[in-house]
């Protein structure tokens, strides 16, 4: 079937879905909703499509683009006007993990599949409530159960909706933890170097002897000076 014919259709699902679509399930979709027999739509035709729309809401034009993000397809709000739609969505956007859920999250989504026990293991602190607020929250899910472990218990791993939030297709897309290590060591390294700087053109500023140098100064220009500090004297 012609391109043309589909992508109003692949934009309009994608639009109106309130979850990545993957271009299996849009060729699904459009043949579904078309009832396409002898012209069906292929897959090739649908990635095809799928690239032309991409490019075409590469236009400064359009606040938004199309995003390969959470396994799948979808319209997302282009960075610039993040903070525009921040103050739309209210609360959505001020609702933070705490700090241990974070760790937690972070222990999980790189040691992925993992048990609660060696969760706590690593942070050291019991992590039932943290594990549960990130269930809560569809960020983690439970993948089945260690056969191997006494007990057998639950391990987890991150979901769907993890990949969406944070904007990869895969475990595989998140930062070398020797990047981001790399990462904060060269902020730290900038900082320290501006700190340093700071202190040389401090110390540069008020040199040893340009208090002496000062006064003898003070003391030509004014004879006065002199003369006080002899009077003191005598």
């Amino acid at each position: 079937m012609e391109l043309a014919l589909i992508i109003p259709h692949i934009e309009a699902l994608i639009f109106a879905s309130d979850k990545p679509l993957t271009a299996e399930e849009i060729t699904e979709l459009v043949n579904t909703a078309q009832a396409f027999i002898d012209d069906r739509t292929d897959l090739g035709q649908v990635n095809t499509a799928i690239e032309g729309i991409k490019e075409k809401y590469e236009s400064e034009f359009y606040a938004f683009e199309l995003k390969q993000s959470g396994g799948g397809w979808q319209f997302l709000t282009k960075p610039q006007y993040h903070k525009t739609v921040a103050l739309l969505n209210g609360d959505k956007f001020l609702k933070k993990l705490s700090v241990s859920s974070l760790e937690t999250l972070a222990i999980i989504a790189y040691k992925q599949p993992i048990t609660k026990s060696e969760i706590e293991s690593i942070r050291g602190v019991n992590c039932d409530y943290a594990v549960q607020k990130l269930l809560e929250k569809d960020l983690v899910v439970i993948a089945g159960r260690n056969e191997e472990a006494v007990g057998k218990p639950l391990i987890y791993a991150t979901s769907k909706s993890f990949m969406d939030y944070f904007g990869i297709n895969s475990p595989e897309e998140l930062p070398k933890i020797s990047e981001v290590i790399m990462e904060e060591f060269e902020k730290a390294t900038v900082v320290s170097n501006i700190i340093v700087n700071a202190n040389t053109q401090m110390d540069d500023a008020v040199a040893p002897g340009d208090e002496e140098n000062n006064e003898v100064s003070q003391t030509a220009e004014n004879p006065a000076l002199e003369n006080d500090g002899e009077k003191e004297k005598e």
